[in-house]
């Protein structure tokens, strides 16, 4: 599209938007995109691109993937656009494009990498066109927003270009059979020893063949759709990977890759499976960019995951530890809940006794309690039914509904604590009776998160002076 006077009066307005909210020190970071896609709804059409645009989109997975690509291309001295510090959706992505140009809008710099909103691709990917696009994975998300992976599917069937390469999950049926007329490659992680024959999940969102409609049989299932499968009547099956995991060593962090059948080993920060998707996807998206395999390792094994999805701190003996599970997200909240029985199991069993507490409440839906209750039912709290688990805090404004859910997972009453007010929720927790204690957390509530981290670290650290008290009396 030409730029017209429309355009460059929304550009002026939006520069003089940023710049206000520089003087007034407010981040504001997709408030200047705003006013330009409200003064100019095309704005993105009309925007000069990056000479290079790569694109990380996905259900669960591209905020963590798309700060390691950020990280590892910075670590190898390339300077980029991106929407680190902003909004995944066309807002955040113009507001982006504004900061990173000219007064006139030439861009900056030759390289732009964006993490993209799966549902806002609509407004984006026909204006961005990105040269490489990465999918995670697509599972069904909020019932509200995203309906159902078909949904989300079907929309970026329609609005990825002709032409964008894709980087696709070759272990979920779903992801790897977008935009099939598109040049593609495919990541996956080999048969793994903890992988099932059948699905132990509530949700599986693909049991049919997408060519024939016979129900498939699955090589193994991981979890959810996410394995492999093939068709007994017409053939088909789940793609070849050309970047494969094939091992993993979680006692040294490290894993090894097959990429096109050479054997390379890679960093690996962290051992749950969907950070090795996360990190196998990343590995696959800088070598299709143009990376060496080695390059991407050094530069991998500087990197951490963020502390606004997993942290870890240890008070007394005891640990802490900070989990996303994103609220009103059915497969986001199963993969926590299975992380957290499997936390420090060994073959022996369970090696730590856990304490849960559980801050699920949609943030925004919260505050007028108009939260939709169907997502629950979705989510694998069966997990949370485990003997390493002996107590389990829910809070918030729908407490009654997750201690319901958790009853009928048959997780014992006695083992259950509830109260409506997140401040208090630590004031419930046995300490004693606890090794570790997992606070999981909606995206949008890091720093409810925090605050009650402190507490139970507060509580934590008084154990050994009760203990003497105890004694004394005693």
């Amino acid at each position: 599209m030409k730029r017209n006077l429309r355009f460059y009066f929304a550009l002026f307005f939006a520069k003089g938007t940023a710049l206000v909210l520089k003087l007034i020190r407010r981040k504001g970071t997709s408030m200047p995109g705003s006013w330009a896609i409200i003064l100019c709804p095309d704005f993105l059409g009309r925007m000069p691109r990056p000479k290079t645009v790569i694109g990380i989109t996905g259900t669960n997975g591209k905020t963590t993937v798309a700060n390691m690509v950020e990280d590892v291309l910075s670590d190898r001295g390339y300077d980029f656009v991106c929407n680190r510090s902003g909004t995944n959706v066309n807002t955040g992505v113009a507001s982006s494009l504004i900061a990173n140009s000219t007064f006139f809008g030439k861009p900056k710099k030759d390289l732009a990498i964006f993490e993209l909103d799966e549902r806002s691709s609509p407004k984006i990917l026909p204006y961005l066109k990105p040269d490489l696009l990465l999918c995670t994975n697509l599972f069904r998300d909020s019932f509200k927003r995203n309906a159902h992976m078909e949904f989300i599917a079907d929309i970026l069937n329609t609005y990825i270009p002709d032409g964008t390469r894709l980087v696709l999950n070759a272990d979920d049926l779903i992801c790897a059979g977008l935009r099939p007329e598109n040049p593609r490659v495919y990541f996956g992680i080999d048969q793994m020893p903890s992988d099932q024959a059948v699905c132990r999940n509530i949700v599986r969102d693909i049991t049919t063949c997408p060519q024939c409609g016979t129900k498939l049989s699955w090589d193994f299932v991981r979890y959810h759709h996410i394995g492999r499968a093939h068709c007994p009547a017409c053939g088909f099956r789940s793609p070849q990977a050309q970047y494969r995991t094939t091992a993993i060593d979680g006692e040294n962090h490290r894993m090894t890759v097959s990429i096109e059948e050479k054997p390379l080993e890679f960093p690996l920060p962290n051992e749950t499976t969907i950070n090795v998707y996360n990190s196998l996807s990343a590995i696959a998206l800088l070598s299709e960019f143009g990376l060496a395999p080695e390059e991407i390792a050094s530069s991998m094994d500087k990197l951490s995951i963020s502390e606004t999805r997993y942290h870890e701190e240890e008070v007394n003996g005891k640990k802490v530890i900070l989990h996303l599970a994103k609220g009103q997200n059915p497969i986001a909240c199963s993969r926590a809940f299975e992380n957290i029985r499997d936390y420090g199991r060994t073959e022996a069993g369970p090696a730590c006794k856990k304490a849960v507490i559980l801050f699920l409440d949609d943030y925004f839906d919260a505050r007028h309690s108009v939260e939709n209750t169907a997502w629950l039912f979705d989510t694998d709290f069966e997990f949370l039914h485990d003997d390493s688990v002996c107590q389990i805090i829910a809070s918030g404004a729908r407490h009654w509904d997750v201690t319901l859910r958790l009853l009928l997972a048959d997780i014992p009453q006695e083992k259950i604590s509830h109260l409506e007010d997140n401040e208090q929720a630590a004031s419930l927790l046995r300490p004693q009776d606890a090794d570790t204690v997992f606070i999981l957390y909606d995206v949008y509530t890091i720093g409810l998160a925090n605050h009650v981290k402190e507490q139970v670290k507060e509580i934590l650290a008084r154990l050994p002076e009760e203990r003497e008290e105890k004694a004394h009396e005693g």
